[in-house]
């Protein structure tokens, strides 16, 4: 008996390549993103130059490459792959990833990262979970774009209180700490990787200290950025 063809994930149509995941026709019509500063990924005037708030007080990372504002489809497919083990999305997200850097390295004449690493889940909570919703993502990504990826790269020190439940000024309190880099990274151009961005709180945190350990650059790539 044949195996079922591969179908697009949004309107079931049957696909070549079972990892693309979605249809050439969907895949263009995901909904568009407004201009965004290139370093927060916030709404702004200009997607060339960091807005004005960036120019204030910088982020810690160099670079905010995301799929798309938390909304349907993709929030959909996030929570479906955080909360339901649907490890299946993991190749259609990271190309659409992928997509995302490509048309922002065209942009920004970015660099092909050294490492890729993932925001890190504590020991309790990956246990719970049973894994880390983003590894297959980055595992497809550094088999694409032909670098390291460290899974352990980064560790979490303790276990912190869910950060969508606190404000921001609570979630900066929150995390001071928390992490851990566990490898060397002094001279690497280093993408971390994370789900979903909200405050930045997180991947504010992970930035800082890779870049106190000697990392040359941090870029956040993330599924969704809340706007």
């Amino acid at each position: 008996m044949l195996p079922m063809p591969a179908t697009c994930w949004l309107c079931q149509m049957p696909l070549a390549l079972a990892s693309h995941g979605l249809c050439c026709f969907c895949l263009r019509h995901l909904p568009g993103l407004p201009v965004c500063c290139p370093r927060c990924g916030l709404a702004s005037a200009s997607a060339d130059k960091a807005c004005g708030a960036c120019l204030k007080k910088p982020p810690g990372w160099q670079q905010m490459i995301f799929v798309s504002d938390w909304r349907p489809p993709v929030s959909s497919w996030v929570k479906r792959l955080k909360f339901f083990r649907a490890t299946a999305l993991s190749a259609m997200l990271a190309r659409l990833l992928l997509l995302s850097w490509l048309a922002a390295r065209r942009e920004h004449n970015l660099r092909r990262p050294d490492l890729l690493l993932c925001v890190p889940l504590h020991k309790t909570r990956a246990w719970q979970r049973g894994y880390n919703q983003m590894d297959e993502v980055a595992r497809q990504l550094a088999h694409w774009l032909q670098c390291r990826y460290s899974p352990a790269g980064v560790s979490r020190r303790r276990k912190t209180r869910i950060q969508h439940l606190l404000l921001a000024t609570a979630r900066r309190k929150n995390l001071r700490g928390a992490f851990r880099v566990e490898i060397a990274v002094k001279g690497l151009h280093i993408a971390l990787l994370d789900d979903v961005v909200t405050t930045g709180s997180t991947v504010e945190e992970i930035s800082r200290i890779l870049l106190d350990a000697g990392a040359a650059s941090v870029e956040i790539w993330s599924l969704c950025r809340t706007l």
